[in-house]
């Protein structure tokens, strides 16, 4: 009997919880610091625009462990527009058309 199950192949490939947290909870914090700090939306000569290393690269890294989805268009498929098939005229029907116009 084994000791632990068998790792599923998506198991495997999930990246680790404490670090998935960690990421997540740098993002927010950032985001928390640039929506409430207006200082941190400046520049800083050291380190360049600050909302880059606030806010961009924690969902960066957040992203790159997800394996980078791509985001998902919810959007209704437009069907093509479904045209009837043009009816086609016999001689005699055409002789009439012309007739009544």
């Amino acid at each position: 009997m084994r000791p632990f199950p068998p790792a599923t192949a998506a198991h495997r490939n999930a990246p680790d919880a404490r670090l998935l947290r960690a990421v997540r909870q740098l993002a927010l914090a950032g985001l928390a610091v640039v929506l409430v700090w207006p200082a941190a939306r400046g520049h800083s000569e050291w380190l360049g625009w600050l909302p880059l290393w606030l806010l961009g690269m924690p969902l960066a890294a957040w992203w790159s462990l997800l394996r980078f989805p791509f985001p998902r268009l919810h959007r209704r498929r437009v069907q093509a527009r479904r045209r009837r098939p043009r009816a086609v005229l016999t001689p005699a029907a055409r002789v009439a058309r012309t007739r009544a116009a």
